[in-house]
Order: C-alpha cells, then sequence, then structure tokens
C-alpha cells in the first residue's frame, strides 16, 4: 500500500534535499520517489544526506516532466500555501493523509513537492486534485523541503496504521480480561485486613482511607492479572508479619 504513493520533487536544486527526503520517506515506510527535471542530478552529498537511506535515492525515478512522474495516478496533492490567487479544494496534512493511505489501497497517489525557492507554479497546481497546506507558524513558516515531505509522510503512515488496525479480524484483537466485582470486593477485603493488621489504619479511627483506596482502584480498573498480583503483595506482607512476630 505505501509503495503506492508517490514522492515527487519538481526541479530540485540542492542534492542535499534529495538525501534529506529520502531520509524523511524511509522513517515513515515510504520508497517511491520521482525527480522532475531536477536542476542537479543525486549524488554523494545526497548518499551523505539519505543517512541510509540511500537506496531511496538509487532507486528515484528521474523524468523531464510533471506529467510522467503523475502518469497513473488517481490522486495527486500538491504542497501550497493558502494565498493562491486561484481558489482550489485545499487539505489539512491529516486528511491528506488519510486520503492518500485510503486510496492508495487501490491505485496509485502522487504527493507533490515544489522548487525550494518558490514551490509549484499555478499551471503546475492546477494538475492537482487538491492542495496541502502546513498550518505553520505565520510569523515564521520557513519549511526546507525535507521538513516538508516528513511532515505530510508521517501524516500518511500514521493514517495507514490505522487503517491497519481497524482491518484486523476481531479474534485477533487481544481482549483483556478484568476481574468480577466479587473478586474486588474480596480484594477490598483482604486490603483493609492487612493494613490493619500492619497499624495503617485503626479500627476505631478508619477515617476514609478505604473509600478513598476503593475510588483510587476504581479509576485504575486493574486487570484480573494485575488485581492477583496485588492479591499476591498483600500476602506476602502478612506473611512477613507473622515472621516477625
Amino acid at each position: 500500500m505505501l509503495h503506492n504513493i508517490r514522492i515527487v520533487l519538481v526541479e530540485t536544486s540542492h542534492t542535499g534535499n534529495m538525501g534529506s527526503t529520502a531520509r524523511a520517506m524511509k522513517t515513515m515506510g515510504l520508497s517511491n520517489l520521482y525527480l522532475v527535471n531536477p536542476l542537479v542530478k543525486p549524488d554523494s552529498q545526497a548518499i551523505s544526506m539519505s543517512a541510509g537511506a540511500s537506496d531511496v535515492i538509487g532507486n528515484a525515478t528521474i523524468v523531464d516532466t510533471l506529467d510522467e512522474a503523475l502518469a497513473g495516478c488517481s490522486l495527486v496533492i500538491g504542497t501550497s500555501a493558502r494565498s493562491r490567487t486561484l481558489p482550489w479544494p485545499m487539505l489539512e496534512p491529516r486528511e491528506c493523509g488519510e486520503l492518500s493511505a485510503k486510496t492508495s489501497v487501490s491505485s496509485p497517489v502522487a504527493l507533490v513537492f515544489g522548487r525550494e525557492r518558490v514551490g509549484l507554479t499555478n499551471e503546475e497546481l492546477q494538475k492537482c486534485n487538491y492542495h496541502v497546506c502546513i498550518p505553520a507558524n505565520p510569523e515564521y513558516s520557513s519549511l526546507n523541503l525535507a521538513m516538508a515531505v516528513q511532515l505530510i509522510a508521517y501524516e500518511v503512515r500514521v493514517a495507514w496504521l490505522s487503517q491497519l488496525e481497524a482491518a484486523k479480524p476481531q479474534t485477533e484483537q487481544e481482549e483483556t480480561p478484568y476481574p468480577l466485582v466479587d473478586d474486588l470486593e474480596r480484594f477490598y477485603v483482604h486490603l483493609e485486613q492487612v493494613l490493619l493488621k500492619v497499624g495503617f489504619i485503626r479500627k476505631q479511627h478508619p477515617g476514609q482511607v478505604m473509600s478513598r483506596l476503593r475510588r483510587l482502584f476504581t479509576r485504575a480498573h486493574p486487570e484480573a492479572q494485575e488485581l492477583n498480583i496485588l492479591r499476591g503483595i498483600l500476602s506476602s506482607v502478612e506473611k512477613s508479619d507473622n515472621e516477625k512476630e
């Protein structure tokens, strides 16, 4: 599914950005990199900046035009600022990730990133079904290319993981056994007995200790195994106290 998602860089001018982008992609499980008319070809600096993602750089598809990079895709999303003269359907990064992950199940998706300094042209943006805008600090919205790729790739991965979890059969989802009400009551009786025995609470002046402890364990909602551990601790305390006597 993730292989169906293309990261498309248009006319990238710094090979270091190619390498950093490859690293950002690989950390999120993406590997399909397209370079549209790069002003410089990937070199040793790209490999160095990829920090172990040299396979993504080595397998990158280099094409002359954006149309070639988008061929066969059923969904194209371009990164853009909101202040454009031509309004276009906009997505938040979270929506971009969800739509990309959903669409990539059955067909290729292209996530398009523009030039380092000027981004995508209006003509290029019109080739996109949607635009995505990263809501950065308006007083300092300077994201470099790899940062932008990392943010969008992260949202794609989060959405993909959610889809995997939702697709799991119910039988595969581990059910956590919780204790019965009767078991909890026996635990509270046992707890009170031990606290009385060690002198933490006094029978004549019990105060609100047990009520507060009940509230504490109700909030914690211990699992059956955890309750067994607590009962075991109480038994060990009783045993230790008996040996002292």
